[in-house]
């Protein structure tokens, strides 16, 4: 199928790769840039369209790249500025674009920056942070919380004043109000795109503003599903004033602007109280980002209607602005419990991952597929003893963090550490993966990997599958029926969401269609005007 150049983001599909724990090529435990080259072959025949690497910037590791102290340089454990360009050659001799992460919203206090700017109050970076007084009796000056637990204010002793951080404190936040700040920062995604790269996944996108009368958060009433937790006090409060303030539409659009000079792509993660109206805002206009995710599908809720409800209120919130944005849906990533654990509960039915992945790349959106659910991967048990994560750390073990779902790609069964790796890895690889190892998948035709690699290549024969609007059709659960229409064709959509077999009853707007073949998903059929689905079955037909 023929598609813009400028416009290739719609309807794509981006895998994201964990490069920690994608491979290892040089024997120290940790996965590297040459290890991705190692695989493009195997990366093209996923029939994706684009690859995220998550950060690989030079880094003291105490979030795993997301603290970065140079924005442009690859840390040593990753390999070398070289080790990059020849990837970015690579990747696209195999047709693939390359989307690269920015953590702009602060940086590890082991930047120079920082270390210069905590050095006095009067030095050329003193206002490139956010400092501020203490109360008058010591205390934080707002109530504001940290993600990762605590309050954002970090008291420092060379300043004698306290530092914003809104996840650990080793990483402070940059201050944007200041012009040199957001100079600066478009400078350093400038870098990368003189490198080649064809877009941007944007880190925490709506936490680059804070309130500068530094008023403290209300208490919490409505809020999504991920904000609201029973062992984070995070979610107690309204973040009003401590991220997505107005001011961050207006520094997107400079980002915008630098991106189309370039012709390259952006999705940000936003993460709000109604994170659904935020995506809506800050892809709207034209002007700013490109696309948007949140966390809305990344939740244990996973019924027909919370899924039929979070799609039907984004494109509510989308009509309300000229020039709607655009989704990008995830239902896997570094920060959650795989799906096949989170919404799966650990089947051993492989129906189900592939229900998943065929459901995520069929809504009206892009999509973003996180490394090892191609061949359905259940979360990691990770015990307290080998955990790295500082976010599992704190809150264990009602939270475990996010280990369980980073843990090395298992290539071979029967290799050392999954083929992943010659030493004993970062964390380790789970005999559970082992079994479902790439080299254990490559030839059985109804092996997961293969569903994937062959429904995404189906896929592209489908325009409306791929930038057509969307419709629900309300029927009982578990059942999930939509159409999507493009240029005068309508492809239906109907999945089964649970492992009991149902039966229901077409809709009489969709009751004429003919059903489609090669997608590979089966368990399904329509016949005089029923449905019938088999567990986490699905069927695609095309409405006359």
């Amino acid at each position: 199928m023929a598609r813009s150049t400028k416009t290739w983001w719609r309807g794509a599909v981006i895998y994201q790769i964990y490069p920690r724990s994608f491979m290892d090529s040089n024997g120290d435990g940790v996965g590297d840039l040459p290890g991705i080259r190692q695989h493009v072959t195997y990366l093209k025949r996923l029939n994706i369209d684009a690859v995220w690497i998550s950060p690989f910037f030079t880094s003291p590791m105490k979030d795993f790249g997301y603290d970065v102290s140079d924005y442009r340089d690859v840390d040593p454990l990753f390999g070398t500025l070289a080790d990059f360009d020849a990837l970015v050659v690579d990747l696209h001799k195999a047709g693939l674009k390359v989307i690269i992460d920015q953590v702009l919203s602060h940086s590890s206090d082991a930047h120079p920056w920082f270390t210069e700017s905590r050095a006095s109050r009067d030095n050329p970076k003193a206002d490139w942070y956010v400092w501020a007084d203490a109360r008058p009796d010591g205390t934080p000056p707002s109530n504001w919380l940290s993600v990762f637990g605590g309050s954002a204010w970090q008291w420092d002793t060379q300043r004698r004043q306290y530092y914003l951080h809104n996840f650990l404190t080793s990483q402070p936040d940059l201050n944007f109000h200041n012009e040199e700040v957001q100079q600066a920062t478009l400078d350093n995604i400038e870098f990368w795109l003189k490198r080649g790269v064809d877009g941007f996944r944007f880190d925490a996108c709506n936490y680059h503003f804070h309130d500068r009368k530094l008023r403290s958060n209300p208490p919490a009433e409505d809020a999504d599903e991920m904000t609201v937790t029973l062992s984070n006090p995070y979610g107690m409060q309204q973040h009003r004033y401590d991220k997505s303030r107005p001011q961050n539409l207006k520094f997107l659009k400079r980002v915008r602007k630098l991106l189309d000079q370039y012709s390259a792509a952006s999705v940000g993660e936003v993460g709000d109280d109604d994170s659904l109206a935020c995506m809506a805002q800050y892809t709207s206009g034209g002007d700013k980002l490109n696309q948007a995710y949140s966390f809305n599908l990344l939740t244990e809720t996973h019924s027909a209607e919370y899924i039929r409800t979070q799609v039907e209120d984004l494109e509510a919130q989308l009509a309300l602005h000229d020039k709607p944005g655009w989704a990008c849906w995830s239902v896997g990533n570094h920060d959650v419990p795989r799906v096949l654990t989170r919404w799966g509960h650990n089947t051993d039915d492989t129906q189900f991952s592939k229900l998943a992945l065929a459901l995520v790349t069929t809504l009206r959106g892009s999509s973003c597929l996180y490394q090892g659910d191609e061949l359905g991967l259940p979360e990691a048990d990770i015990p307290y003893a080998l955990l790295q994560d500082p976010y599992g750390k704190a809150f264990w073990p009602e939270f475990k963090g996010r280990d369980g779902c980073r843990t090395p790609m298992p290539w071979r069964k029967n290799a050392a550490f999954g083929g992943f790796s010659t030493i004993q890895p970062w964390l380790p690889v789970p005999g559970e993966h082992l079994a479902r190892a790439v080299g254990v998948q490559e030839r059985p035709p109804e092996s997961v990997l293969n569903f994937t690699r062959h429904f995404l290549a189906w896929r592209r024969g489908y325009p409306a599958l791929i930038r057509g609007d969307i419709h629900f059709h309300k029927v009982p659960e578990p059942a999930l029926l939509y159409t999507r229409k493009h240029e005068g064709t309508t492809v239906l959509v109907a999945f089964n969401l649970s492992s009991a077999k149902v039966r229901v009853k077409l809709p009489n707007s969709v009751r004429d269609v003919i059903p489609l073949s090669g997608h590979g998903l089966g368990r399904g059929l329509i016949e005089n005007g029923m449905l019938e689905l088999g567990a986490f079955g699905g069927v695609f037909a095309t409405v006359r």
